[in-house]
């Protein structure tokens, strides 16, 4: 039977759900969490421990979480990733590409290398260099964290307004101008997995952070050719086997990238999606091991 690892550090619906769509498709998951893994050297064997494997490695690994933790900490964790993709198992997501896109300003790079619309961003340490940034520019601006996700520590700065403390954003400034409406808040939500845009929503806010864990309301909507093509060409150009991504309309009425998600949650997006994502994405998990 093909073992599935399912990095995760507090099993929730997600890994419920594809729990379930391995064992349709005659794979055993095991669920573990990052934390609990090891390098074990010297020792012989495949020099990485992972509970429920008696010191052989999985067929293959899905990321479902990363906890929080030290730089050192993290550190681990994304090298054990990097050894068991070195060791020949495929990982989805690969550490590479959740590298990517936890740092908001690779993703934002990344995504204006490949020529993607995408909203105009400043990031720096420089405080001085922050300030003729958004001096330049008298547009609302939104303060990003680096590191962040479900809509934490943004801020919307309007002409006039300071920046936020420095210390809030780990001594960093991560600033992109704003794009949306004074009203009617929404934006796009599209799930990749394998190379095809598969589900899609618009997420109507409360406020202008329109993440579902914020209060956002889930709607469907149809997958459209420019929505599903910008999702895709961002996918891959952060790498990712499958990705959230989170798109806008501007000004003009076309669409600007603004984040990729290795690591997304969809039970949101589920309920107003006719496909079944979980299996979407354990079938494509299974399709790398040929």
């Amino acid at each position: 039977m093909t073992r599935i690892a399912l990095f995760v550090d507090a099993p929730d619906w997600h890994a419920r759900r594809l729990a379930a769509a391995f064992a349709e498709h005659g794979g055993e998951t095991v669920v573990c969490s990052l934390r609990a893994c090891a390098f074990r050297l010297g020792e012989g064997g495949t020099g990485i421990d992972i509970p429920g494997f008696s010191g052989g490695l999985p067929d293959a690994v899905l990321v479902r979480g990363i906890a929080a933790g030290s730089f050192e900490q993290v550190t681990l964790r994304l090298g054990l990733l990097h050894a068991l993709a070195t060791a020949g198992v495929p990982v989805v997501n690969d550490a590479r590409a959740i590298e990517r896109c936890v740092d908001k300003a690779m993703t934002s790079f990344l995504l204006h290398r490949a020529g993607l619309p995408t909203p105009a961003t400043f990031v720096s340490e420089s405080e001085a260099a922050a300030e003729r940034w958004r001096g330049e520019r008298p547009e609302a601006q939104v303060a990003k964290p680096l590191f962040g996700s479900q809509g934490r520590g943004l801020v919307r700065l309007v002409e006039g307004d300071a920046l936020p403390p420095r210390e809030r954003y780990g001594g960093v400034r991560y600033l992109q101008r704003f794009v949306g409406r004074e009203s009617d808040w929404r934006d796009f939500r599209v799930m990749v997995i394998g190379g095809e845009p598969v589900a899609a929503m618009i997420r109507r806010g409360r406020s202008w952070i329109t993440n579902v864990g914020r209060g956002g309301r889930c709607e469907p909507t149809q997958m459209s050719e420019p929505l599903g093509r910008l999702s895709l060409a961002a996918a891959g150009a952060v790498g990712a086997d499958y990705a959230g991504v989170d798109l806008i309309e501007d000004d003009d009425g076309g669409l600007q990238l603004l984040e990729v998600n290795s690591m997304p949650a969809w039970k949101g997006l589920q309920s107003v999606a006719a496909c079944d994502i979980a299996g979407r994405v354990a079938a494509h998990v299974l399709a790398r091991l040929g």
